[in-house]
């Protein structure tokens, strides 16, 4: 599958976290970081998303916040 986002990170899922609808899928993708993504519980379940699965977050956003 080609897909537009250049943004690929290679992770292993560490958490899930069900929620009514949306779920928290949080991910280790090295360096002592990782990324926290809110999917949908049906997407959770679509792709059999469990902990220590090898996944790829993909990152595609028309604007990116900084804080401080």
């Amino acid at each position: 599958m080609k897909i537009s986002a250049r943004n690929q990170l290679p992770g292993r899922i560490v958490a899930i976290r069900p929620g009514a609808v949306n779920g928290m899928v949080k991910v280790d993708i090295g360096g002592g970081m990782t990324v926290t993504a809110s999917i949908t519980e049906e997407a959770i379940t679509d792709l059999a998303l469990a902990e220590g699965d090898q996944v790829t977050v993909l990152i595609k956003a028309s604007d990116v916040l900084i804080g401080k």
